[in-house]
C-alpha cells in the first residue's frame, strides 16, 4: 500500500451503523443447563427476560449514525447501570458488507425474597421483604422491606423506573413508614445520560416527619423531631461536550420548610429558599475491573477527573436569620492515576455559607483510594478519608456504623460526631469465582482505624478542645473476613462475615474478639 493510500484510509470517515442486533440470554445458558439441570431450568422458566426494547432505549448509538467506539463503551456502562444484567458486551460485526452493532447481554436473577441479617459488635439489624429489580422485563425496580434496627423499625416501599413515559426520563419514589415517623421522597427528570449529552433537568423533593436521635460517646444524649417539606428544581446545559469530556453550566434552586423540635412542641414553620449556579468541567475515565467489589462480572470504576464550582444565594429575604444569611461557596473535584493492574483516586468536596464576617454552616471531606490487582487473584485496597462539619444539622452528623466508614467490629453509634477519620486496608483474595455455579467465595485479611467525635470533646485531661489531627474517639480492629457474593443475581453485593480483635478503643467500648456480619464495603 502506498503512503498516499494509507493516509486516505486513515482519514476515512467512521462507518455508519446499519442495524442493531440484540442477543439477550437468560440467567443460565446451555452449559449451565447441563451442570445444574433442575435449578437452571426452573430459574429460566420463572424469570421474564429483559425486553429487547429496553436494551435498545438504553443504547447511545442508533441505526443511521456514525459508529463511535467511545459511545459504544459508554453504552455498555449504561446497560450495566440498569442493574438487571450479570454480563454486557457491545461490539460490531459486518453482515453482507453492512455494519451491525451487536449487543450481547445475560440477565441476572431479579426476584429476590429478602431476609437480611447484620450484626456489628452486638448491634443487630435485620430485614424481611421482597425485591423485584426487573418487573416483567422492563428494568423497573419495586422493593418492599421491613427493617428492624437498634433505633427503630418500619416498612419501606421503593419504585424506580429508568424509562418513565419516554426514553430518557427517570422516576424514583420512596415511602418509609417508621415506628417514629414517616418519610416520602421523589425525583423525576432527564439526567446527563451520556458524556456528550447537551442538557439536563429535573425536580426532587421530600415530605418527612420523624425522630432524630443524637448520640455522643456511645450514648443517646438527645432526641428531636424533624419536620421537613422540600422541593427543588435543577437543570444544566453543556457549553462544550464530546464523548470524552465536557464543560457544563448548572443551576439549582430549593424551597424548604424544616424545623427541629421536641415531640410535644409545635414547630415554628421556618421557610427557606436558596438558588445556586456554577460550572463543571470533566474528562471522562472509567476503569473496568473484575473481582473488585463483586464476583463473576465486570465493574465500572469511575476515575473521571473533574472540577465543580458553584455559588449559592441565601439572603435574609428568603428566610435566613441575619447571623446565617450570606453567600454559599461550593467546590468539589477528583483526580486519578491508572497503571496496569491498579489505580489511585483522590477526591474532595467543601461547602460553606459566608455571612460577611465568618463561615456559618460548612462541611469538608477528602478521601483517597488505592487499589492493586497486580498479584494473581488478589485485590489490595488502601483507603483513607477525613471530614469535618461546622454548625451541622443533627441529620448530617457522622455515624460510622450507619455509613460503613469506620472500624467494622464496633457496636451501633460507637463513633458519632462532627469530625471523622478512617483508614482501612484489605487484601481481597479470591477462593472461587463460581462455587457451585452460583456464588463467588473469597477471604480478606483487614485492618481498620478510625472513628468520629464532636468538636468540643476533650483530648486528654487538661486540654479543652479536640482538633482534626488529635482524635480521641477512635478505635482499631484487625482480623479476616469471609466474603460471599452471588454471581447469578442482578446485583453482586457481597456479604461479609468478619471476625477479628478490637483494640485501641475509646472509653465505653471493650477490647477483645468480635464478629460482624454485614454488606461488604464497596469502594
Amino acid at each position: 500500500m502506498s503512503a498516499a493510500a494509507g493516509r486516505l484510509q486513515a482519514q476515512a470517515p467512521a462507518p455508519i451503523i446499519d442495524t442493531i442486533v440484540v442477543i439477550n440470554q437468560n440467567i443460565f445458558d446451555e452449559k449451565d443447563l447441563a451442570q445444574l439441570p433442575y435449578l437452571a431450568r426452573a430459574a429460566n422458566a420463572l424469570h421474564i427476560k429483559t425486553s429487547a426494547s429496553v436494551i435498545r432505549r438504553t443504547l447511545l448509538l442508533n441505526p443511521g449514525e456514525l459508529y463511535d467506539s467511545a459511545r459504544a463503551v459508554e453504552s455498555e456502562r449504561a446497560l450495566r447501570s440498569l442493574n438487571v444484567f450479570r454480563e454486557v458486551r457491545v461490539d460490531t460485526v459486518h453482515l453482507n458488507n453492512r455494519l451491525a452493532l451487536r449487543v450481547r447481554t445475560a440477565d441476572g436473577w431479579s426476584t429476590k425474597p429478602q431476609f437480611n441479617f447484620s450484626t456489628s459488635g452486638g448491634s443487630i439489624t435485620w430485614q424481611a421483604g421482597i425485591q423485584e429489580e426487573n418487573v416483567i422485563g422492563t428494568a423497573t425496580s419495586l422493593t418492599a422491606l421491613y427493617t428492624k434496627t437498634p433505633d427503630r423499625s418500619g416498612g419501606q416501599v421503593v419504585y424506580v423506573n429508568p424509562h418513565f413515559i419516554a426514553r430518557r426520563p427517570r422516576l424514583a419514589v420512596s415511602y418509609q413508614g417508621l415506628s417514629d415517623g414517616t418519610s416520602w421522597a421523589w425525583s423525576l427528570g432527564v439526567p446527563f445520560y451520556q458524556t456528550a449529552a447537551k442538557r439536563q433537568f429535573g425536580t426532587s423533593g421530600e415530605a418527612s416527619e420523624y425522630r432524630v436521635l443524637i448520640f455522643k460517646d456511645d450514648s443517646l444524649v438527645d432526641a428531636t423531631q424533624r419536620h421537613a417539606l422540600r422541593f427543588g428544581l435543577n437543570g444544566g446545559v453543556a457549553l462544550r461536550a464530546t464523548s470524552r469530556s465536557y464543560l457544563r453550566l448548572w443551576m439549582a434552586g430549593w424551597w424548604r420548610r424544616e424545623d427541629f423540635a421536641q415531640a410535644d412542641v409545635v414547630p415554628p414553620g421556618s421557610t427557606f429558599g436558596t438558588l445556586g449556579v456554577g460550572i463543571e468541567v470533566a474528562h471522562s475515565r472509567y476503569h473496568v475491573m473484575q473481582r473488585f467489589n463483586t464476583y463473576g462480572r465486570r465493574e465500572d470504576v469511575n476515575l473521571s477527573e473533574y472540577l465543580r464550582l458553584g455559588v449559592w444565594a441565601a439572603p435574609e429575604a428568603w428566610g435566613y436569620t441575619a447571623d446565617r444569611a450570606g453567600v454559599g461557596l461550593e467546590v468539589s473535584g477528583q483526580a486519578s492515576t491508572l497503571w496496569p493492574g491498579g489505580f489511585a483516586v483522590l477526591s474532595g468536596a467543601a461547602h460553606g455559607v459566608y455571612t460577611g464576617t465568618a463561615f456559618d454552616s460548612a462541611r469538608a471531606h477528602v478521601d483517597v483510594t488505592i487499589a492493586s490487582q497486580n498479584l494473581a487473584y488478589q485485590t489490595l485496597i488502601v483507603h483513607f478519608e477525613v471530614g469535618a462539619l461546622r454548625r451541622a444539622k443533627p441529620t448530617t452528623f457522622y455515624d460510622t456504623w450507619l455509613n460503613q466508614t469506620g472500624p467494622r467490629l464496633y457496636p451501633a453509634h460507637a463513633f458519632t460526631g462532627t469530625r471523622t477519620i478512617w483508614f482501612t486496608f484489605e487484601d481481597r483474595i479470591v477462593v472461587a469465582d463460581q462455587a457451585f455455579g452460583l456464588v463467588g467465595v473469597g477471604v480478606a485479611p483487614y485492618f481498620d482505624w478510625g472513628g468520629a467525635w464532636f468538636g468540643d470533646e476533650p483530648v486528654w485531661p487538661g486540654k479543652a478542645a479536640i482538633t482534626l489531627l488529635e482524635p480521641m474517639r477512635t478505635g482499631c480492629d484487625a482480623g479476616v473476613s469471609l466474603r460471599l457474593g452471588p454471581t447469578r443475581a442482578v446485583r453482586g453485593d457481597v456479604t461479609e462475615f468478619a471476625v477479628g480483635y478490637r483494640f485501641g478503643a475509646p472509653a465505653g467500648a471493650a477490647h477483645g474478639w468480635a464478629l460482624s456480619i454485614r454488606r461488604g464495603i464497596p469502594f
